[in-house]
Protein backbone atom coordinates (compact mmCIF):
# COMPACT_ATOMS: atom_id res chain seq x y z
CA UNK A 1 0.00 0.00 0.00
CA UNK A 2 1.13 3.71 -1.36
CA UNK A 3 0.73 5.83 1.97
CA UNK A 4 1.40 9.05 0.39
CA UNK A 5 -1.53 11.66 -0.52
CA UNK A 6 0.07 13.47 -2.99
CA UNK A 7 0.84 10.73 -5.00
CA UNK A 8 -2.35 9.32 -4.80
CA UNK A 9 -4.08 12.83 -5.79
CA UNK A 10 -2.19 12.57 -8.70
CA UNK A 11 -2.83 9.18 -9.89
CA UNK A 12 -6.86 9.76 -9.09
CA UNK A 13 -6.67 12.91 -11.24
CA UNK A 14 -4.73 11.62 -13.79
CA UNK A 15 -7.12 8.16 -13.95
CA UNK A 16 -10.88 10.81 -13.91
CA UNK A 17 -9.16 12.31 -16.93
CA UNK A 18 -8.30 9.36 -18.82
CA UNK A 19 -11.78 7.75 -17.86
CA UNK A 20 -14.00 10.97 -18.26
CA UNK A 21 -12.09 11.68 -21.66
CA UNK A 22 -12.44 7.86 -22.88
CA UNK A 23 -16.34 8.09 -21.77
CA UNK A 24 -17.05 11.26 -23.60
CA UNK A 25 -15.05 10.53 -27.09
CA UNK A 26 -17.32 7.27 -26.72
CA UNK A 27 -20.41 9.04 -26.75
CA UNK A 28 -19.37 11.15 -29.32
CA UNK A 29 -19.02 14.75 -27.82
CA UNK A 30 -15.95 15.02 -29.74
CA UNK A 31 -17.36 13.96 -33.09
CA UNK A 32 -20.28 16.10 -32.61
CA UNK A 33 -22.64 13.71 -32.84
CA UNK A 34 -23.78 12.77 -29.14
CA UNK A 35 -25.67 9.37 -28.98
CA UNK A 36 -27.22 8.21 -25.62
CA UNK A 37 -28.30 5.07 -26.89
CA UNK A 38 -24.58 4.34 -25.57
CA UNK A 39 -25.53 4.54 -22.32
CA UNK A 40 -27.61 1.23 -23.28
CA UNK A 41 -24.81 -0.77 -22.77
CA UNK A 42 -22.92 -1.88 -19.72
CA UNK A 43 -19.62 -0.77 -21.06
CA UNK A 44 -20.49 2.71 -20.55
CA UNK A 45 -22.67 2.31 -17.81
CA UNK A 46 -19.52 0.62 -15.86
CA UNK A 47 -17.16 3.06 -17.14
CA UNK A 48 -19.95 5.91 -16.24
CA UNK A 49 -19.36 4.22 -12.78
CA UNK A 50 -15.55 4.46 -12.60
CA UNK A 51 -15.67 8.33 -13.66
CA UNK A 52 -17.96 8.96 -10.35
CA UNK A 53 -15.37 6.71 -8.18
CA UNK A 54 -12.73 8.66 -9.34
CA UNK A 55 -14.16 12.10 -9.21
CA UNK A 56 -15.01 11.26 -5.45
CA UNK A 57 -11.77 9.73 -4.80
CA UNK A 58 -9.92 12.73 -6.23
CA UNK A 59 -12.38 15.33 -4.20
CA UNK A 60 -11.56 13.21 -0.59
CA UNK A 61 -8.14 12.97 -1.30
CA UNK A 62 -7.88 16.45 -2.60
CA UNK A 63 -9.92 17.68 0.89
CA UNK A 64 -7.76 15.55 2.80
CA UNK A 65 -4.62 17.21 1.53
CA UNK A 66 -6.20 20.84 2.35
CA UNK A 67 -6.99 19.21 5.90
CA UNK A 68 -3.37 19.13 6.25
CA UNK A 69 -3.80 15.15 7.81
CA UNK A 70 -0.43 13.30 7.72
CA UNK A 71 0.63 12.39 4.29
CA UNK A 72 -0.94 8.51 3.99
CA UNK A 73 -4.11 7.39 3.56
CA UNK A 74 -4.35 5.23 6.91
CA UNK A 75 -7.16 7.59 7.76
CA UNK A 76 -9.80 6.30 4.75
CA UNK A 77 -13.44 5.52 6.02
CA UNK A 78 -13.32 1.22 6.15
CA UNK A 79 -15.27 1.10 3.44
CA UNK A 80 -13.26 2.67 0.92
CA UNK A 81 -11.59 -0.28 0.13
CA UNK A 82 -14.43 -2.06 -0.16
CA UNK A 83 -16.01 0.18 -2.73
CA UNK A 84 -13.18 0.24 -5.06
CA UNK A 85 -12.73 -3.45 -5.07
CA UNK A 86 -16.53 -3.51 -6.20
CA UNK A 87 -16.35 -1.03 -8.90
CA UNK A 88 -12.92 -2.38 -10.11
CA UNK A 89 -14.34 -5.61 -10.27
CA UNK A 90 -17.58 -4.82 -12.42
CA UNK A 91 -14.76 -2.97 -14.34
CA UNK A 92 -13.10 -6.06 -15.05
CA UNK A 93 -15.41 -7.78 -16.34
CA UNK A 94 -15.74 -4.87 -19.04
CA UNK A 95 -12.27 -5.84 -19.69
CA UNK A 96 -12.50 -9.60 -19.90
CA UNK A 97 -15.68 -9.97 -21.54
CA UNK A 98 -15.04 -7.47 -24.60
CA UNK A 99 -11.26 -8.84 -25.09
CA UNK A 100 -12.39 -12.35 -24.96
CA UNK A 101 -16.17 -12.39 -26.65
CA UNK A 102 -17.08 -9.36 -28.08
CA UNK A 103 -13.94 -8.76 -30.62
CA UNK A 104 -15.25 -11.30 -33.46
CA UNK A 105 -18.19 -8.84 -34.22
CA UNK A 106 -17.00 -5.55 -33.30
CA UNK A 107 -15.15 -4.05 -36.63
CA UNK A 108 -11.76 -4.23 -36.54
CA UNK A 109 -11.19 -0.51 -37.21
CA UNK A 110 -12.80 0.38 -33.54
CA UNK A 111 -10.64 -2.17 -32.52
CA UNK A 112 -7.15 0.07 -31.48
CA UNK A 113 -8.85 3.29 -31.35
CA UNK A 114 -8.07 5.91 -28.19
CA UNK A 115 -11.96 5.70 -27.19
CA UNK A 116 -12.00 1.90 -27.09
CA UNK A 117 -8.52 1.34 -26.07
CA UNK A 118 -10.09 3.33 -23.06
CA UNK A 119 -12.86 2.10 -21.93
CA UNK A 120 -12.16 -1.38 -22.52
CA UNK A 121 -8.68 -1.09 -21.04
CA UNK A 122 -7.20 1.52 -19.25
CA UNK A 123 -10.15 2.49 -17.62
CA UNK A 124 -10.70 -0.94 -16.01
CA UNK A 125 -6.86 -1.02 -15.27
CA UNK A 126 -6.72 2.04 -13.75
CA UNK A 127 -9.79 1.10 -10.71
CA UNK A 128 -7.93 -2.32 -10.18
CA UNK A 129 -4.60 0.25 -9.68
CA UNK A 130 -6.10 2.20 -7.34
CA UNK A 131 -7.10 -0.51 -5.34
CA UNK A 132 -3.82 -2.39 -5.56
CA UNK A 133 -2.04 0.84 -4.49
CA UNK A 134 -4.00 2.82 -2.37
CA UNK A 135 -6.16 0.21 0.06
CA UNK A 136 -5.56 -1.15 3.08
CA UNK A 137 -5.02 -4.77 2.77
CA UNK A 138 -7.63 -6.72 4.64
CA UNK A 139 -10.72 -4.34 5.25
CA UNK A 140 -12.42 -6.24 2.81
CA UNK A 141 -15.66 -8.32 4.15
CA UNK A 142 -16.41 -11.34 2.63
CA UNK A 143 -19.85 -10.49 1.55
CA UNK A 144 -18.28 -7.58 -0.75
CA UNK A 145 -18.02 -10.44 -3.17
CA UNK A 146 -21.71 -11.35 -3.51
CA UNK A 147 -22.12 -7.00 -3.16
CA UNK A 148 -19.94 -6.86 -6.39
CA UNK A 149 -22.51 -8.55 -8.61
CA UNK A 150 -25.37 -6.06 -7.38
CA UNK A 151 -24.56 -4.11 -10.72
CA UNK A 152 -24.49 -6.24 -13.31
CA UNK A 153 -27.37 -8.39 -11.83
CA UNK A 154 -29.31 -5.28 -12.33
CA UNK A 155 -27.44 -4.88 -15.92
CA UNK A 156 -28.82 -7.92 -17.07
CA UNK A 157 -32.43 -6.99 -16.17
CA UNK A 158 -31.97 -3.62 -17.35
CA UNK A 159 -30.98 -5.08 -20.68
CA UNK A 160 -33.80 -7.96 -20.48
CA UNK A 161 -36.35 -5.73 -19.59
CA UNK A 162 -35.32 -2.86 -21.79
CA UNK A 163 -35.18 -5.51 -24.91
CA UNK A 164 -38.71 -7.28 -24.29
CA UNK A 165 -40.34 -3.87 -24.16
CA UNK A 166 -39.65 -2.79 -27.20
CA UNK A 167 -35.91 -0.96 -27.27
CA UNK A 168 -33.80 -1.13 -30.68
CA UNK A 169 -30.32 -0.93 -31.31
CA UNK A 170 -28.40 0.50 -34.10
CA UNK A 171 -25.20 -0.43 -34.40
CA UNK A 172 -24.49 1.53 -37.44
CA UNK A 173 -25.93 4.64 -35.67
CA UNK A 174 -23.52 3.62 -32.48
CA UNK A 175 -20.52 2.47 -34.43
CA UNK A 176 -20.54 4.40 -37.22
CA UNK A 177 -19.31 1.55 -39.01
CA UNK A 178 -21.11 -0.12 -42.31
CA UNK A 179 -19.99 -3.45 -41.77
CA UNK A 180 -22.89 -3.26 -39.29
CA UNK A 181 -24.98 -2.57 -41.73
CA UNK A 182 -26.67 -5.91 -42.56
CA UNK A 183 -30.56 -6.62 -41.76
CA UNK A 184 -28.53 -9.14 -38.57
CA UNK A 185 -27.03 -6.63 -36.88
CA UNK A 186 -28.28 -3.10 -37.48
CA UNK A 187 -31.55 -3.37 -35.41
CA UNK A 188 -31.29 -6.15 -32.63
CA UNK A 189 -33.64 -5.88 -29.08
CA UNK A 190 -30.25 -6.46 -27.04
CA UNK A 191 -27.16 -5.22 -26.78
CA UNK A 192 -25.04 -8.55 -26.60
CA UNK A 193 -24.86 -11.54 -28.27
CA UNK A 194 -25.53 -13.68 -25.09
CA UNK A 195 -27.88 -12.02 -23.98
CA UNK A 196 -29.66 -12.06 -27.31
CA UNK A 197 -33.21 -13.88 -26.50
CA UNK A 198 -34.32 -13.49 -29.58
CA UNK A 199 -31.82 -16.04 -31.40
CA UNK A 200 -30.40 -17.92 -28.24
CA UNK A 201 -33.42 -18.80 -26.41
CA UNK A 202 -33.54 -19.84 -23.33
CA UNK A 203 -29.66 -20.79 -24.00
CA UNK A 204 -28.83 -17.02 -22.88
CA UNK A 205 -29.95 -18.54 -19.08
CA UNK A 206 -26.79 -20.24 -19.47
CA UNK A 207 -24.75 -17.80 -20.65
CA UNK A 208 -26.03 -15.19 -17.55
CA UNK A 209 -25.17 -18.50 -15.60
CA UNK A 210 -21.66 -19.01 -16.29
CA UNK A 211 -20.70 -14.91 -16.76
CA UNK A 212 -22.37 -15.27 -12.96
CA UNK A 213 -20.13 -18.04 -11.89
CA UNK A 214 -16.75 -16.44 -13.94
CA UNK A 215 -17.81 -12.92 -12.04
CA UNK A 216 -17.90 -14.39 -8.36
CA UNK A 217 -14.51 -16.67 -9.26
CA UNK A 218 -13.40 -13.10 -9.67
CA UNK A 219 -14.32 -11.36 -7.31
CA UNK A 220 -13.33 -14.07 -4.54
CA UNK A 221 -9.95 -14.51 -6.17
CA UNK A 222 -9.58 -10.87 -5.20
CA UNK A 223 -10.56 -11.23 -1.92
CA UNK A 224 -8.54 -14.12 -0.90
CA UNK A 225 -5.63 -12.72 -2.60
CA UNK A 226 -6.40 -9.72 -0.29
CA UNK A 227 -6.66 -11.09 2.89
CA UNK A 228 -3.51 -13.35 2.13
CA UNK A 229 -1.55 -10.39 1.48
CA UNK A 230 -2.75 -8.99 5.14
CA UNK A 231 -1.72 -11.69 6.91
CA UNK A 232 1.89 -11.59 5.05
CA UNK A 233 1.97 -7.50 6.30
CA UNK A 234 0.41 -8.81 10.01
CA UNK A 235 -1.88 -5.31 10.16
Amino acid sequence: MIKNKNFAFVFRLAALMIALIGLLSRIGVFKGTLSFDSFMFYTIQSNLLAVVLFIYLSVRTAMSLKAGFKSNLQDNPDWHPRLVMIVAVDLLVTLIVFWALLTPVVPASYLWTFENITIHTLTPLLCLLDFILFSERGRLKYRDVYFACIFPVFYVIFATITGFAGYVYNFVEIFGNQDFASADTAAVRFPYFFLDYDRLGLTVLFYIGGMLAFFLLLAHLIYFVDRKVKGKNKY
